[in-house]
């Protein structure tokens, strides 16, 4: 597996620093690059698309949670770890399903610990996405979708629409024969034209089907991670969302 690409992005360069240097200790991470403000550190991770991005709160041009929020509309698997003087930002933080929340002055060891989390989870994804035979397909529901995107219009059966994701600020469906489709429609569009007793809102970037859920996994703090049957992509679930999908199926 190649080096996993780091962003930090922090107004002190002494901070910077220490993160830089924490970061060459860890096997299996590169520094991408470093920013002083949050406006360059979106444009980096829009150009770099780091696997793992460090963000202070509170930054000039964009504060580190808007920032968050912008780069997980790029790509809601970035994992995003903050870290700042300010505990206040927490509940923003997760809001945003942060991977961790570091708290300055904090431990090298903690970082360290972080960032071997981040690595495990991002190398068993990679593993995930290899290709595996595809499985029996489960019990899904009837009926089709006329689909507008980018290459035309599709005509797709709803038993075969297996996730719809946020992904570089466009909604992306994903399909059982290893389909993708780009649509300009909002997520919240895609989820009132799909069957709700099929397709679950889990996440603000994500609807999954219903049908095709492998297993669910811990994933930082209050999310957890929802592999489906029948693709190597996965999505995330909120706490609260975990709790309504379990009273579905009991």
């Amino acid at each position: 597996m190649e080096e996993l690409k780091v962003l930090i992005a922090d107004d002190d360069a002494g901070m910077r620093l220490i993160l830089r240097m924490i970061v060459d200790k860890v096997e299996g991470f590169a520094l991408a690059a470093e920013a002083d403000n949050g406006q360059t550190a979106l444009e980096l991770a829009e150009s770099l698309k780091p696997d793992v991005v460090f963000l202070d709160v509170e930054m000039p041009r964009m504060t580190g949670v808007e920032c968050a929020r912008a780069i997980e509309d790029m790509n809601p698997d970035t994992i995003i770890i903050f870290a700042t003087a300010h505990d206040t930002y927490m509940s923003d933080a997760f809001e945003v399903y942060a991977f961790d929340y570091l708290i300055k002055p904090f431990k090298v060891e903690r970082v360290i610990q972080t960032l071997e989390r981040a690595r495990d989870r991002l190398m068993l994804r990679a593993k995930r996405a290899m290709p595996a035979p595809a499985p029996a397909q489960p019990k899904a529901v009837s009926g089709r979708m006329m689909l507008r995107h980018r290459d035309g219009v599709s005509f797709l059966d709803l038993k075969d629409i297996l996730l719809v994701q946020r992904e570089e600020r466009a909604t992306v469906l994903y399909t059982a024969d290893d389909g993708r489709y780009v649509t300009n429609d909002s997520l919240s569009e895609m989820e009132e034209r799909l069957p709700a007793d099929a397709f679950f809102r889990c996440h603000k970037s994500y609807i999954i089907n219903l049908n095709h859920i492998k297993d669910i996994t811990p994933y930082g703090r209050w999310t957890y991670v929802i592999r489906l049957e029948g693709t190597k992509h996965d999505a995330l679930i909120t706490h609260e969302k975990y709790e309504e999908l379990e009273q579905m199926f009991r």
